[in-house]
This record gives C-alpha cells, structure tokens and sequence, in this order.
C-alpha cells in the first residue's frame, strides 16, 4: 500500500523549506560550532548556504507536469478557450 499523493503545491512547499532549513542550519553551525575549529571550513559551509535560496526559489516555484495555477487568468471565456487549445494539442512545440 503506498501513501496518498500530496497536492503539487505541499511538495513544492515542504522541498523550499527543507533546503532553507538545510541553508540555516548550514550558517548556524558554520559560526557556532565549526568556526571554533576552522574558520575556512566555516566560510566554506557560509558559501555554500549562501548558493541555497537562489535554488529553493526556482525549485519551490517550479510546477509539475498537469499544473495550470500560473495560466488561470480568472477570466471563465481565456480559460475556456485556452483549455480548448490545449485540448486539441496547439500552443505547445
């Protein structure tokens, strides 16, 4: 038995705050623990978690395959006539 399927936008949420969680943790060590033993070492975990963010934005607003929260325009007749394109396979290369 396999567990239920989250939503599209859980996934994405619960990834962006894993790698944010792994870029904190990264800095608090770094300056609280580790310096204390090699402060390159700390700068190397710094410059690290300073490359994260930049990565945890485009990942947790990426979307996935069957996703349309970015092309609904709340019109009823654009979204009408957008899916009927989509239906019939145009728009897409």
């Amino acid at each position: 038995m396999s567990a239920p399927q989250r939503p599209p936008a859980q996934r994405r949420h619960r990834r962006y705050f894993a790698l944010m969680g792994v870029c904190i943790t990264l800095f608090v060590l770094a300056w609280g623990v580790v310096r204390l033993w090699s402060v390159p070492a700390a700068v190397a975990m710094c410059v690290v978690a300073m490359v994260i963010p930049p990565f945890a934005a485009i990942t947790g607003n990426r979307r996935e395959p069957g996703e349309r929260w970015w092309d609904e325009s709340g019109d009823p007749e654009s979204d009408r006539w957008w899916r009927e394109l989509d239906d019939h396979g145009h728009g897409r290369r």
